[in-house]
């Protein structure tokens, strides 16, 4: 399955099949297809051969028979009834993967659509996948979203559900998070979100893989490749209908075990995972915060004790050091920077706080209301963090117009920015679990 599923994201050809005129049922409709064919116009690095079954799209191939054999990959936007008179075709064109968007297949359809790639090397992804597939990196936009794709990232999504798996994508877009790739997995008579993960989890594009679950398939194989997958990468699991309490439990601690790390809204799911894709495990509790702003930091230490994370306390060799230099910062509970504080002052404390012993990881508080710090300064923060590769940093701005700028001053840099002290420290208490998952799984627990 591995092959045919690398075809899913990775095709260096693939064919778009749809009617632009008549076809309205479901999900499938002309403005969908013209979607489509569009964002792969727009977006996809390699080979596109469009079929318009009712003929009026310009450029495109009227008849399936007359696409060339051996693509990688098929699009398919029909309705169940045209897809299954067009199936002997689909599989005639010896495709290595389609992907149905349509839902409302019946099961007799379904059965037979699971027959028809059992005897040949096909897979199939849906139906009813209407989120489709995105792979970042070679401009596959196989999504019925006009011109919708994410930033390039590590993170990789898959999604049972495609409206959520959508709005996990424009969450991403709307925090500056970058995707790498995604799936939706639809209603599964072929492909699983268990296949996809094991491809993922040898994916070295892949830092963090994402998965939304309403239902469980396959228990057993799923958890298994999860626990496989964390030795390689984190893997974050966020799942719906979770009403029934006893599954529910039984359910969390089974993905415990195996190593996942368990969200429950989609905003603490992108939350988590930037901050695993781009900064390094925690190796303990001890939290030094760096702040502009004493209220604020406040808040970061309140929420800190909530997660059973410590205040570090500085050595007083690198007290004596900060001090030195710049005679007005205040080290107590946190390292208060001043309102004053710029780029320069941000990066030589920063990097001396992370060279002290006594700290596992570091907040990193920079308000710009009431304050002289610009949104540039805080580049010089990402700088120091990508720097680190022992210990992680997490940047807040807790008012939340700042925090847009912020996070545009620092987009494509390797420092999550958060903006409020609860998600900052909630994704410290990710990157602690999966030091502590990696650390159990190589002593062989």
């Amino acid at each position: 399955m591995y092959n045919e599923v690398k075809a899913i994201f990775e095709p260096k050809s693939v064919v778009l099949v749809g009617a632009s005129d008549g076809v309205r049922e479901g999900i499938v409709s002309p403005a969908f297809f013209h979607s489509l064919v569009h964002n792969m116009h727009r977006f996809f690095k390699g080979k596109i051969h469009v079929v318009d079954l009712s003929g009026k799209l310009e450029g495109a191939i009227k008849n399936l028979n007359r696409v060339p054999r051996g693509r990688d990959l098929a699009v398919v936007v029909l309705p169940p009834k045209l897809v299954m008179k067009n199936w002997r075709n689909l599989l005639n064109l010896v495709i290595k993967a389609i992907v149905l968007v349509a839902g409302g297949f019946d099961q007799q359809q379904r059965e037979k659509l699971a027959r028809g790639v059992a005897k040949r090397k096909v897979c199939i992804l849906g139906p009813n996948a209407t989120a489709g597939v995105i792979n970042t990196s070679n401009g596959l936009c196989a999504t019925l979203e006009r011109g919708f794709m994410p930033s390039r990232g590590g993170i990789a999504v898959i999604s049972q559900d495609s409206a959520v798996g959508m709005a996990i994508l424009d969450w991403a877009r709307f925090y500056g998070v970058g995707v790498g790739k995604f799936a939706s997995t639809g209603d599964s008579v072929d492909v699983t979100e268990a296949d996809l993960l094991e491809f993922l989890m040898h994916d070295k594009e892949t830092k963090v893989i994402c998965i939304y679950l309403q239902t469980v398939r396959d228990g057993r194989r799923f958890l298994g490749l999860i626990r496989e997958a964390v030795r390689k990468k984190p893997v974050v699991v966020m799942k719906g209908g979770t009403a029934q309490d006893e599954r529910d439990k039984i359910f969390a601690a089974s993905l415990k075990q195996v190593g996942a790390i368990r969200v429950g809204i989609v905003e603490e799911l992108l939350g988590v995972a930037d901050a695993l894709a781009k900064q390094p495990p925690m190796p303990g509790d001890r939290v030094a915060v760096v702040t502009n702003v004493d209220g604020a930091a406040t808040l970061v230490a309140d929420a800190l004790s909530r997660k059973g994370f410590a205040l570090a306390k500085l050595s007083d060799k690198v007290t004596k050091k900060i001090t030195r230099k710049y005679q007005d910062i205040n080290i107590v509970e946190w390292v208060d920077l001043g309102i004053g504080a710029k780029d320069d002052r941000y990066k030589f404390v920063l990097e001396q706080v992370l060279s002290d012993h006594g700290v596992d990881g570091v907040v990193v508080i920079n308000e710009l209301k009431l304050s002289f710090l610009e949104p540039e300064d805080v580049q010089a923060i990402a700088e120091v963090a990508e720097k680190s590769k022992d210990k992680p940093v997490v940047s807040v701005t807790v008012a939340g117009g700042a925090g847009v700028l912020v996070r545009e001053a620092v987009k494509g840099k390797n420092v999550p920015v958060y903006d409020s002290p609860e998600k900052a420290v909630r994704a410290l208490d990710a990157l602690r679990s999966y030091w502590k998952t990696r650390t159990r799984v190589e002593k062989g627990a």
